[in-house]
């Protein structure tokens, strides 16, 4: 049983999962798009589902450890999120070279104009009282979201400059930012949100490394892995060719171009075949 969470990039992993398998001959059956992470999550630990693509970073607030050190480095989030989770009997198999983290994206016109590229110039444009940011009430609120990049980079944004939306819909605050809806030019999103560049936003990086990293794995139950071992070996290549751009084009041929997730993952697996 495949499960993944009801978001674009979920359902995407979920398809490439499960075609995988398919092409294994295992018998698969298809719970995507389930619902958000902590009813996914539940279904996995209660064995409804034996596998689904998880994010790393994530772990760190099952575990109630996000002020750890290592959940901000790929290497240290991957093992802390393998190690807590083999207590679970849980195993992460490799992990996509793709941080999914929070971050913050520019509207091009004030990019252009400012120079801006780094969550440094985000805060002196901050500072110049030129940002109006549209982000979720948790992105605001979490100590390891906004309250994060603002102790790293030494800026403060007022609430009056922010709207703040309940959810987490990166496609609202994204549109919002590039359309300049109630004067916002800044908006909460996701490393591989796929209309970024179509919307003419510029992703501010992150050199400080205030955010915990987002890498995205497929997370099965044990005792499922040791009855189909064959799950790892065809899972881990295909994994570890997902980089950020990788899954921002797939992500948007979903988003903006309005293909199936089951489309976009068939025919990038189809590419992939053919490379050495």
């Amino acid at each position: 049983m495949i499960g993944s969470k009801n978001d674009t990039e979920g359902r995407l992993l979920g398809e490439l999962i499960t075609q995988v398998l398919e092409g294994l001959g295992l018998p698969v059956e298809r719970r995507l798009g389930l619902g958000p992470t902590l009813i996914v999550r539940s279904a996995l630990l209660s064995g409804e589902v034996d596998l689904y693509p998880e994010y790393t970073g994530n772990v760190a607030f099952f575990s109630a450890t996000e002020t750890d050190p290592a959940w901000k480095t790929g290497d240290g989030a991957y093992h802390r999120a393998a190690s807590l989770d083999a207590a679970r009997g849980l195993v992460w198999l490799a992990r996509a070279p793709a941080n999914n983290t929070w971050l913050i994206a520019v509207q091009g016109r004030l990019v252009r104009e400012r120079n801006l590229a780094t969550m440094a110039d985000f805060a002196s444009a901050v500072r110049a009282d030129l940002i109006r940011l549209a982000a979720s009430t948790e992105f605001v609120e979490s100590p390891a979201a906004l309250p994060s990049f603002e102790a790293a980079y030494g800026f403060s944004l007022p609430l009056s400059r922010i709207v703040s939306l309940p959810g987490g819909d990166t496609a609202v605050t994204a549109r919002a930012a590039a359309e300049g809806i109630s004067g916002i030019n800044a908006g909460m999103v996701y490393g591989t949100d796929g209309a970024l560049a179509a919307l003419d936003l510029t992703v501010m990086s992150d050199p400080k490394g205030a955010q915990i990293v987002y890498e995205p794995a497929p997370v099965i139950r044990a005792d499922t892995l040791d009855r189909y071992p064959q799950i790892r070996r065809a899972l881990d290549p295909v994994f570890a060719r997902l980089d950020a751009e990788t899954l921002r084009q797939l992500n948007a041929a979903i988003t903006v171009e309005g293909r199936t997730a089951s489309a976009v993952a068939a025919e990038w697996l189809g590419r992939e075949a053919g490379r050495p």
